[in-house]
């Protein structure tokens, strides 16, 4: 929740203005920004043709109907809007989101061509107890549910630690690869291998310049979900050019 059209505007500029510079060679990087709600018009019309897409941080599973305060999939994709968070760590821990309502808005997404962005991950409690791989087996199971394995070639899974989000810890990159193949692993069990070694899998707790080259040179991460480190257009860019440079 931050930045107002004017400003999200500003952070675009000046992001293409710092990123294109330092990876002006890179054709491979894959740039989604996901601003609050009220930016989405304004930054969809300034990224038209430029190499970065947009995406929401939420949206509600049907077209419309008596649900005050929500954005539909037919909303989003009216005003160009390409890709959609689900299920986001903080969505669940402040709004009430499930597992359920993860699959449900799943299939939306799919069903209305947007790219969702699946973000699973388990809190310390769970960490501690050694109960990460059942964590993220339910989180998988269930938004996976009751969708063909066809169906799945435009999804994107984030791994979010919960403990490492906004803490300053950072899971090491082994504990971050370990947790995208028992991800990966599962998608495999449920939609074959094929889907399972298509879906891309990013990195998402306390993404910083300093440790995006270590996390995303690891053969099962493809990516990050940047936070707060996304908000200066700098440290974006840093971020971009670090988790490319391998």
């Amino acid at each position: 929740m931050y930045k107002t059209p004017t400003e999200s505007t500003a952070f675009l500029t000046a992001f293409l203005t710092s990123f294109f510079p330092l990876i002006k060679n890179n054709t491979a990087v894959e740039i989604v920004l996901c601003p609050s709600m009220t930016s989405l018009p304004a930054l969809v019309d300034a990224a038209r043709g430029k190499s970065v897409s947009i995406g929401a941080q939420t949206m509600h599973w049907l077209n419309e109907g008596a649900y005050t305060g929500e954005t539909s999939p037919t909303m989003l994709t009216a005003i160009g809007v390409t890709h959609v968070l689900i299920g986001h760590s903080e969505r669940r821990q402040y709004f009430n989101e499930t597992d359920t309502t993860v699959n449900l808005k799943l299939k939306s997404a799919l069903a209305h061509g947007l790219v969702p962005i699946v973000c699973v991950g388990e809190h310390l409690n769970e960490r501690e107890q050694n109960l990460t791989a059942d964590v993220l087996n339910l989180q998988i199971s269930v938004a996976l549910e009751g969708i063909d394995a066809a169906a799945l070639a435009p999804l994107v899974v984030a791994y979010e630690p919960v403990w490492a989000i906004g803490t300053g810890r950072t899971a090491t990159p082994e504990i971050a690869e370990d947790a995208h193949k028992i991800i990966r692993a599962k998608i495999a069990s449920i939609a074959g291998s094929n889907a399972a070694n298509a879906t891309r899998i990013l990195y998402g707790g306390s993404v910083k310049p300093d440790n995006a080259k270590a996390l995303c040179c690891l053969e099962d991460i493809a990516g990050a979900l940047v936070g707060g480190a996304s908000l200066d257009p700098t440290s974006f860019s840093q971020i971009i050019q670090n988790a490319t440079a391998h």
